[in-house]
């Protein structure tokens, strides 16, 4: 009996640990808790898998997000300032609000007129990112090889774009580079299917989104911590929206120069932090992952993507040299590729959004800011053989849903032929 109930606990143990992978990431690095706010980490495996023998890199196709930036609308600065602003008018604010109020108006001022622009920090991260492919992968880049470049009509992704080119230019001076951002392009570049959305979230999916909020939002604590009068931010603050709007403050801060100056993190405990991170992350499940409530829809938002993806490689694998193709765009591009690409099974159906956290699907590892998939294509030296692929998520070998050859190694012929059924299969 005493047998029994030691492994029952250790189950349980054992459970509760696994279920608890992102409290003790963002424990330890609560910068993570930012979810699509968290500033690009550069990539954790620093030494990759060698090719198998007798293969050489030779093609590079990539999809990037741009880099770090400033929140993006007028309203992501001015909630928080206006009721902090409204409530000191009043006398209604601690001292501890005040000081809020102050560390919200320089957050403000610092984005003032540069709302949704690439920052350093996001121009950094480019650059690493192109230095790295260099270095990781000389062979597709040397010489006067070609490499064509596409961007989002958006200026932090044109940026973005610019600063790995100057980057790759900067480690080889002969590179033949073409550039481009173009509405001709956001066909696939950025596809908005008007459609699909209405699927993302119906009625009966809201309530259930709602509804998992509900159990992870806990306000009061913070509120009387900013306002000196309970009856005062009961009746005339909506606790929830200040809460969330400050996190997003505190969350995005991590991508500009003040974050050497000042945090907001002290704002709020280390559960309340989780709460508003599993809140964020349901959310992007359900609107761009594979998540079963609404089908699973919401990653073939990105079939146009992926359809020009295996074409253009196609076309670029006949080449002796064909360099590499690099495209620059959005998170509601990279992160539903890399779910219809079913990497690190992040292409996963999971009903239970508590659950999330159980299976792995955390969004900081899919698609913090300056995410990117690139796809690396492998020539024999010798001989008619297969040509290999494997695919990197943030500079990292991902696994894909096929048979591989050799560690992360697969044929680019069973990644064509499963993808091309894949998305013939599509419904709609």
């Amino acid at each position: 009996m005493k047998k029994s109930i030691i492994f029952l606990v250790a189950i349980l143990l054992c459970g509760m640990a696994h279920g608890q992978v992102s409290r003790q990431e963002i424990h330890d690095n609560i910068l993570r808790s930012g979810c699509n706010y968290y500033a690009y980490p550069g990539p954790k495996q620093q030494n990759l898998t060698n090719a198998p023998e007798g293969y050489q890199p030779f093609y590079i196709s990539h999809y990037g997000r741009h880099g770090s930036r400033y929140l993006i609308n007028d309203s992501d600065y001015d909630k928080a300032f206006k009721v902090l602003s409204r409530a000191d008018s009043l006398g209604k604010l601690t001292s501890f609000g005040k000081d809020v109020l102050r560390r919200v108006i320089l957050i403000r001022d610092e984005a003032s007129n540069r709302h949704g622009e690439l920052t350093l920090r996001g121009a950094e991260q480019h650059q690493g990112i192109g230095r790295r492919m260099y270095e990781r992968f000389p062979e597709v880049f040397e010489g006067k090889t070609h490499v064509d470049a596409k961007s989002t009509v958006v200026i932090r992704c044109i940026l973005s774009m610019e600063n790995a080119l100057h980057s790759l230019l900067r480690e080889n001076a002969d590179l033949e580079i073409s550039h481009d951002a173009s509405e001709h392009d956001m066909w696939y570049m950025n596809f908005s299917d008007k459609e699909l959305n209405k699927r993302k979230m119906p009625e009966d999916v809201e309530k259930v989104y709602d509804t998992f909020c509900k159990r992870h939002q806990h306000n009061d604590r913070l509120m009387s911590q900013l306002f000196n009068s309970e009856k005062y931010w009961k009746n005339e603050v909506n606790a929830q929206d200040l809460s969330y709007h400050l996190f997003k403050l505190a969350s995005n801060l991590q991508s500009t120069e003040l974050r050497h100056e000042l945090t907001l993190y002290d704002l709020f405990t280390e559960d309340e932090l989780y709460d508003h991170y599993l809140q964020t992350n349901a959310w992007w499940y359900i609107n761009y992952g594979p998540c079963p409530l609404n089908g699973g829809i919401a990653p073939y938002s990105q079939r146009n993507l992926l359809k020009v993806m295996i074409e253009e490689a196609d076309s670029c694998i006949q080449l002796a040299h064909p360099g590499a193709t690099l495209r620059y765009g959005h998170e509601v591009c990279v992160m539903p590729l890399a779910c219809l690409l079913e990497l690190n099974d992040f292409g996963k159906p999971i009903a239970d959004l508590e659950q999330l956290d159980d299976e792995g699907w955390n969004c900081y590892d899919i698609f913090p800011m300056g995410c990117n998939i690139q796809i690396i294509f492998y020539r024999p030296l010798a001989g008619e053989k297969d040509i290999l692929i494997k695919v990197l998520l943030n500079e990292n070998e991902a696994r894909l849903p096929l048979q591989a050859v050799e560690g992360p190694y697969y044929k680019w012929q069973d990644f064509r032929t499963y993808f091309t059924r894949k998305l013939d299969a599509y419904p709609f």
